[in-house]
């Protein structure tokens, strides 16, 4: 059902080609996501920057990556995926010049937002190519392959941000993106092979892609405003009420849409649902996990940008060695036991980081945590991940990948938009020991009060054996891909 024939073999020349650029292509978009917290103490001081004008840098990004990306693969299915991949790598190499350039905080964060709009073009299409490129008895071993690549790029991440940040300027974390661009694109048109499914949507859901950024905008810009202008600020108030209105407005466009991006139909398992309820509240945790450890260790700690990028490593060594175990595990016992009991680990991972002290020592105060909260994800995002795609018939694996990895993607924007109102950074500054420090402690407590919520739903709603629950007949377009945390795998209606 593709333009192409799916015979590349994994060790042949061709498909080592096509494995390199999908892999190179989606490893920027990997490591972008975790380099620029490192780097955000120095945006800070050079671009003078608020606190508001932090959480955009961070956002923007998210915002658009997250609203776009259902779109995305929609696009790639019905004009090419290869297409729409090089065109998203190559926006994504003019986004990257432009932030590396941004010569003030909103400039940047502007640069930001078209970053995502890359993004989700060029997400979707690294597994789809894989997907409908390889032999079918290949894809196993180039979709492992991708995954594994990846987590070393995320895992690689946050070191090389933090060597770049401290040895020369915070501007070289984007624009080091422009070289590795170009190969991919260089090496995407020469090597990789044009697919698309014909039975692909004609029209697509661009009504719904709107609704749903509008929704995301109005939410993420009124929560990041309250703290400086106040819960009754007509500004704030106003863009709380778009958002929410882009909400229901994306609900009902899908519910009426005759090819809507989130057929709202796969929501009727009750184990997809709970499977996304979970995502959102882990996903939603280790968002601000995520934003503010590095940042904690650096402007409270008084780390390096290297030594604080490193910290964190040991959770993605970790979860490149037993997540395959978490998983074979929730294949034994049934997800219920792994994602209930793996929120809880991560929640007692971010109780330690909450009591980490200024100037401590990472032997005896960061490494213990670390390596708890690696140990909680790993045993948490197989399963997590297992579930939400096992859920739903196979046929609908696309949809189920794509709302889930959306899912995960909109929990950290929000994440990032309320933790500062709620943990009352928002009334001083991000790059301020003096208040950093306190309402570091109440983010990560709150974060930890968001994992047990998430171990709690799983308890309660998540079935010990799910089975694919059948849903009515919806246009399925091919899976989005996930990033080192949240992998997902990609299949299409054609090979069912």
């Amino acid at each position: 059902m593709t333009t192409a024939e799916t015979s590349l073999r994994y060790g042949q020349a061709a498909g080592r080609w096509v494995l390199f650029a999908t892999v190179l292509g989606s490893g920027i978009t990997f490591l972008d996501a975790t380099v620029v917290n490192i780097a955000l103490p120095k945006i800070g001081s050079d671009l003078e920057a608020s606190t508001a004008g932090l959480q955009w840098t961070i956002n923007g990004y998210t915002l658009s990556l997250a609203a776009l990306i259902l779109l995305g693969g929609s696009l790639g299915d019905r004009f090419g995926r290869r297409r729409i991949f090089v065109l998203g790598v190559s926006w994504f190499a003019i986004a990257s010049l432009l932030c590396g350039l941004a010569p003030d905080i909103w400039t940047l964060v502007a640069a930001r937002v078209l970053q995502g709009v890359g993004g989700a073009l060029l997400t979707p299409g690294s597994l789809a190519i894989l997907e409908a490129s390889f032999h079918p008895d290949d894809r196993a071993k180039a979709i492992g392959a991708w995954s594994g690549l990846g987590g070393i790029a995320g895992a690689l991440g946050p070191f090389l941000g933090g060597w770049l940040v401290e040895v020369a300027s915070w501007r070289l974390v984007f624009l080091i993106n422009v070289p590795l661009a170009a190969v991919v694109a260089l090496v995407a048109l020469r090597h990789v092979p044009e697919t698309r499914n014909p039975e692909a949507a004609r029209q697509l859901d661009f009504t719904g892609a709107a609704m749903g950024a509008l929704g995301l905008a109005g939410l993420s810009y009124g929560f990041t405003a309250w703290p400086s202008l106040g819960a009754g600020s007509p500004t704030v108030l106003a863009a709380l009420g778009v958002g929410v209105a882009g909400i229901a407005a994306f609900v009902l466009t899908e519910r009426r849409s005759r090819h809507p991006m989130l057929p709202l139909g796969v929501f009727a398992s009750r184990a997809f649902t709970a499977a996304n309820l979970v995502t959102f509240a882990v996903y939603a945790a280790l968002g601000g996990v995520f934003f503010l450890v590095v940042l904690n260790l650096q402007v409270v700690g008084g780390y390096s940008p290297v030594a604080a990028g490193s910290a964190m490593l040991p959770v993605t060594a970790l979860m490149l060695v037993l997540s395959a175990r978490a998983g074979a595990l929730g294949q034994r016992t049934g997800p219920r036991l792994p994602m209930t009991v793996g929120p809880i680990v991560c929640a007692v991972a971010l109780v330690l980081l909450s009591r980490i002290s200024a100037s401590p020592s990472y032997l005896t105060e960061v490494l213990p945590a670390v390596v708890v909260l690696g140990l909680g994800l790993s045993l948490t995002v197989a399963p997590l991940t297992a579930t939400a795609l096992g859920a739903l018939d196979d046929r609908y694996a696309g949809v189920a990948s794509g709302a889930n990895n959306a899912i995960a993607r909109t929990a950290g924007l929000l994440a990032v938009a309320v933790l500062p109102l709620v943990a009352g950074i928002g009334a001083g500054s991000l790059t301020d020991p003096a208040a950093l420090a306190p309402a570091y402690r109440t983010a990560m407590l709150v974060c930890a009060g968001m994992l047990v919520a998430g171990a709690l739903i799983a308890f309660a709603l998540v079935p010990g054996r799910p089975k694919p629950t059948p849903v009515s007949p919806v246009k399925v377009h091919c899976a989005v891909a996930g990033t080192p945390l949240h992998p997902v795998e990609c299949r299409e209606p054609s090979d069912r």
